[in-house]
């Protein structure tokens, strides 16, 4: 019989998801999600498969914890100009902001169920802006992700 876990893996799904968010995939090494999580190599390996089954575990955590429930809130506003304001001051931009964004750029292109989780997340952000933006929706959804990867990078856009 085999020992039993000696971590708790959502709190280290959820320091593997901060990790990704602040360094990218790519930019995250299994020796840094090891010092962060505290869990031994073989642990890891044993729970998650590989770095990308984490990342992956940590991307579908995203989803259901923060993009679906901010999804969720901002669908209660109609009003355009409110529901836009309130997805750019909320979406993706909880403990592991920018989780989405940097998934939508670095991975997706490369790995289907990336793109897939992906593809999830900007739905359910065009699905809550539905009831404020109509046919709209697709675009506003846009510019809520336009903003906040400006944010992330720290651009501010020009005003004209």
């Amino acid at each position: 019989m085999g020992r039993p876990r000696a971590f708790d893996a959502d709190q280290a799904v959820a320091t593997a998801a901060a990790l990704f968010a602040a360094h990218g995939y790519e930019g995250t090494s299994v020796d840094d999600l090891v010092t962060a999580t505290g869990i031994h190599r073989g642990s890891l390996y044993k729970v998650f498969g590989s770095k990308r089954g984490l990342h992956l575990t940590a991307l579908r955590d995203h989803l259901d914890h923060e993009i679906r429930p901010t999804a969720a809130a901002i669908a209660t506003v109609t009003d355009p100009e409110g529901a836009l304001a309130a997805a750019i001051a909320s979406y993706d931009n909880g403990p592991a902001a920018g989780l989405l964004l940097l998934a939508a750029a670095e991975r997706a292109p490369h790995d289907p169920e990336v793109a897939a989780l992906v593809a999830e997340g900007i739905a359910a952000l065009e699905d809550a802006l539905r009831p404020s933006h109509g046919e709209a929706a697709v675009r506003a959804a846009s510019v809520v992700l336009g903003t906040r990867l400006r944010l992330r990078a720290r651009t501010e856009p020009k005003e004209h």
